[in-house]
């Protein structure tokens, strides 16, 4: 490591992320409703309200040590299985099981210093 240069735990560098994402996701109209909410099954990094329509969005990000793939690839068919799970417990105890719900995916890649190098938002992802 370099002298001056500070080295940024996993959960700074995904705390970082999902700021981003949340300032993002605000600034193009979505009211965010949950963030980090916790179940047995796992965990929903942001739950957003747009047009009436709930909105899970997972968030991913990359440093700036490039991990194998992209931030797009690590969501994998695991990843969206236990996504689809703590959303219904979600619905279920939030009494939202009549909503209309789709699942985004914000990606971020970050610079060493934790700022933002790019944002992509997919909507509608799985």
């Amino acid at each position: 490591m370099e002298p001056g240069r500070e080295r940024y735990s996993r959960k700074q560098k995904g705390t970082a992320a999902e700021d981003a994402a949340a300032l993002y996701l605000a600034s193009r109209g979505y009211a965010i409703l949950e963030r980090n909410w916790r179940c047995r099954s796992g965990e929903l990094d942001i739950v957003a309200e747009l047009a009436g329509r709930l909105v899970i969005v997972e968030v991913r990000s990359r440093g700036s040590n490039p991990l194998p793939g992209t931030p797009e690839e690590s969501v994998d068919a695991r990843k969206i299985r236990r996504v689809r799970q703590a959303a219904a417990i979600y619905l279920h105890q939030q009494r939202h099981a009549d909503r209309q719900v789709t699942f985004d995916v914000v990606t971020v890649l970050l610079h060493e210093d934790l700022s933002i190098a790019a944002l992509h938002h997919i909507r509608e992802a799985f």
